[in-house]
């Protein structure tokens, strides 16, 4: 997920100052629509209005009146108070956020060469003007004596929590840092931003500039049609005459792997996988992972950290470092030592076929589909018929109209920013707009890879009056052909849910203050109510009323959920081992203490050797493409996933214990956690809707573990 864009303070909008425009740049602003109130349906933005020489002078704008508000509430004469001085500053920059709300989001979604030379025009003013915020000493000064009197004032919970969280953030930004110390802050914090923005650019460019392009029709031996034909479209849509196009987007490249009977064209797809970033050519990332983690440590060291997982954590549930190893060290050995007789089971079949070949990390997909189908009498292909993408979107809009009451309507008014998305208010029971989605489901070369939520408006109250959000989701699945409509595999329905569940933390978000509604909660926490969304996609209850077989309109047999049910934890001894590499691969480079040296390859290697890790698997993440921790907000957080997964388990639970639809459950699920965003300490919602701490024991079990 792609961390939501709120204003100031714990949402890490970055701003900067900049010089007066001309009377001539401000007659030409007047007519710049990103500075405008948006004439739109429910006020989203106006895509199609947009041109993209707007957005260098609208940032500059609105850089300078946020510069405007703050010096405001600085030249306030008045007594620092908690709105003269905290609300002032949470309600500022609004504008900025207006724009760049828009602009990071369509760099992810529909990017291009200008977009991306935009970028590194607007990251340094943006780096310089967060740091003019956080480092201002005048404005700081303000802040602290509000918060020495927190005790005295009279304010509610949110108030309290926002009071907290915006010193903290000061602090944790450099307020209390000496000049010489600020501006090495602000040289670091510029040379940060510039380097995850190539970094990402490199990735997709990796991704983009690799094709397997097959032009023999026996080199599509084990192929099923339906690949066939999505690789056949594929060639067409980039302009190939003739042959069948496979590349390293998720829908291409996993069907590919799994089903080939060519082991030399699934080594050559999935080292090109494997390799982005590290081809010693332009876009080779090594540097640049050098260089990040070492001037986040700076940073980290700077700010009286001993490293920079220690920073990071310190805002986060699980606080220390040694607390997030504690939880992967559970579970490694033994996701380990399932992967082990997993890998048993591959070469054992693999040696009675005759392959003669000892198994590797491009054959582990295709022989653990094959023992999957022996074992269970289950292929992924026997699935795709019944999770039409429609039907599986439909299916995630009525467990949330259960669950919370909620409607979807389609509205082809609103304004979308590709062909492909889709646009919905989503209804109160009365009819009432609460607030409003886009949908994005497929890959482009102008989008990055993976899936994700965000926000183009994010909840809040302005003036006693409630804005609603307006929320996009964005995935990267299995396009629709000529002959079929877009099918899915089981993992994209859960990717569904999953994102849905981000969703529904922004869309039901019921918070006063942008900076802590929706998604605004810990980055171990962000997780969770994404993660027990995924727990109804596998319900039989809901498979039998939604997955429909797209040609006879046919409900999922009770065999097949049998099937899936039975199979739940095969692989799993793969799939955890591979997530949880990654976990220790982000932490151990963020764990360092002494600036680093060495070769980025071998610290790698190193890694995955000291955790034991068989070679038959590879990091879910190699550092040249861990686009989590060096292109987005995951850096020392990628274990979030398991943190917030133990937590989601141990909360459906509150449901199986009922009923997956139970109104009581899901009330108190909406009221106590969905709706309050980063209101509240994190485990303090979770246990007035618990009525207790989470415990392993779920996940655990959940996983095969215990």
């Amino acid at each position: 997920m792609k961390k939501i864009i709120g204003i100031v303070l714990l949402s890490g909008l970055i701003f900067t100052a900049c010089n007066t425009e001309t009377k001539n740049e401000e007659k030409e602003m007047s007519k710049n629509v990103l500075l405008e109130a948006f004439n739109t349906p429910f006020g989203v933005p106006p895509f199609e209005q947009i041109n993209q020489e707007d957005y260098l002078p609208a940032y500059k704008e609105a850089i300078s009146q946020h510069k405007a508000e703050v010096e405001a509430i600085v030249n306030n004469s008045d007594e620092p108070s908690f709105s003269n001085t905290i609300e002032a500053l949470e309600v500022s920059g609004s504008l900025l956020a207006q724009v760049d709300n828009i602009f990071e989001n369509l760099t992810s979604a529909v990017t291009d060469s200008t977009m991306q030379a935009i970028a590194k025009e607007v990251s340094p003013l943006m780096s310089a003007h967060k740091d003019d915020i956080f480092l201002n000493e005048n404005l700081f000064a303000r802040i602290k004596l509000v918060y020495k009197q927190k005790d005295q004032l009279e304010l509610d919970t949110e108030q309290k929590t926002l009071l907290e969280k915006t010193y903290k953030s000061f602090v944790r930004g450099g307020a209390n840092l000496s000049e010489t110390d600020k501006e090495t802050l602000r040289g670091i914090n510029k040379e940060l931003g510039m380097l995850s923005l190539q970094f990402g650019e490199n990735v997709l460019a990796e991704t983009n500039s690799f094709e397997l392009l097959i032009t023999n029709k026996d080199d599509l031996s084990g192929l099923p049609s339906s690949v066939i034909q999505a690789a056949e479209a594929n060639a067409k849509g980039h302009n190939y005459e003739s042959g069948w196009l496979f590349t390293l987007d998720k829908p291409s490249l996993i069907p590919f792997i799994t089903y080939s009977d060519k082991r030399e064209l699934r080594e050559k797809l999935f080292k090109g996988y494997t390799l982005r970033g590290d081809n010693n050519n332009d876009f080779d990332n090594k540097e640049i992972v050098n260089k990040m983690v070492n001037l986040r440590l700076a940073k980290a060291k700077l700010l009286g950290y001993e490293n920079h997982a220690s920073f990071i954590l310190a805002d986060n549930m699980a606080k220390i470092p040694e607390n997030v190893f504690n939880l992967m060290e559970q579970v490694m050995p033994k996701s380990l030592e399932i992967a082990k007789i997993e890998r048993a089971e591959l070469q054992k079949l693999s040696d009675s076929e005759g392959a003669n070949i000892q198994i590797e990390a491009w054959d582990w997909w295709y022989y653990s589909e094959k023992v999957r189908k022996a074992k269970y009498d289950l292929d992924e292909e026997q699935l795709r018929p019944y999770f039409k993408m429609e039907n599986v979107r439909d299916g995630v809009f009525d467990v949330s109209h259960k669950l919370y009451g909620i409607s979807f309507v389609r509205n082809n008014e609103i304004p979308v920013y590709h062909k492909d998305v889709e646009a919905y208010e989503v209804q109160n029971p009365d009819g009432s707009v609460l607030g409003i989605l886009y949908m994005d489901f497929y890959p482009r070369a102008s989008k990055r890879g993976g899936a994700w939520m965000t926000s183009y408006r994010k909840q809040h109250y302005k003036n006693d009056t409630n804005v609603i959000p307006v929320i996009s989701i964005v995935t990267n699945f299995t396009k629709p052909t000529e002959n079929t409509p877009s099918l899915l595999s089981y993992d994209e329905v859960s990717t569904l849910f999953h994102e849905f569940g981000h969703a529904l933390h922004g869309l039901l978000s019921d918070c006063h203050y942008t900076s802590l509604s929706g998604t605004a909660v810990p980055r171990d926490f962000v997780e969770m109510p994404s993660q027990i969304m995924e727990n109804w996609a596998s319900e039989p209850e809901v498979m039998k009323a939604y997955f429909k077989h797209y040609e006879t309109g046919e409900a999922i047999p009770d065999e097949l959920i049998n099937k899936i049910q039975n199979s739940g934890k095969f692989n799993s001894g793969f799939v955890i081992s591979e997530y949880t590499a990654a976990a220790y691969l982000d932490m151990y480079w963020h764990s360092i203490t002494e600036p680093f040296t060495g070769d980025i390859n071998q610290f790698e290697a190193e890694a995955m050797t000291k955790l034991g890790l068989i070679p038959q698997i590879v990091v879910r993440y190699r550092s040249t493409y861990f686009s989590h921790i060096f292109a987005g907000g995951y850096s020392a957080g990628y274990y979030a996933y398991m943190w917030a997964e133990v937590i989601d388990a141990d909360a459906f639970q509150a449901f199986k214990e009922t009923s997956i639809y139970d109104q009581a459950t899901a009330k108190s699920f909406r009221e106590n956690i969905i709706s309050r965003g980063g209101t509240e300490d994190a485990m303090e919602l979770y246990k007035k809707f618990r009525g207790r701490e989470p415990n392993t024991d779920a996940y655990f079990e959940r996983k095969g573990l215990n």
